[in-house]
């Protein structure tokens, strides 16, 4: 389980990322942009994934990891059940959330080499 708490600390350790409301979630952006969300009453967390990305680890366990229902799902948007993941799994997945949504010059840091 990872704890909404556990979820601002890892978002907000990326460079210039900051948190702000979005509807009903609180809502991580680098440069004015969203690459995560997080409902603290559902305990879970959407992710801005390109598709391929999305696929991998959706492939993983589909209770665990899955599409947002509907269009947004369909351009790559993820959820994640923090009830279920694993600490080191959901890292991943919003470190790549973060490559995928910041400018290269900040994600470069966080890229395999």
């Amino acid at each position: 389980m990872v704890t909404a708490k556990t979820v601002r600390l890892l978002a907000l350790s990326f460079p210039e990322t900051d948190e702000h409301p979005h509807f009903e979630r609180k809502a991580f952006r680098v440069k004015k942009k969203i690459f995560a969300t997080l409902s603290e009453k559902d305990m879970t967390v959407s992710l801005k994934l390109t598709l391929a990305d999305q696929s991998v680890f959706c492939a993983f366990d589909k209770s665990v990891i899955y599409p947002v229902p509907g269009g947004w799902g369909r351009m790559g948007f993820t959820f994640v059940n923090l009830k279920k993941v694993r600490k080191t799994m959901f890292k991943d997945a919003l470190t790549v959330a973060y490559c995928t949504t910041a400018p290269p010059k900040l994600a470069e840091k966080f890229l395999p080499k």
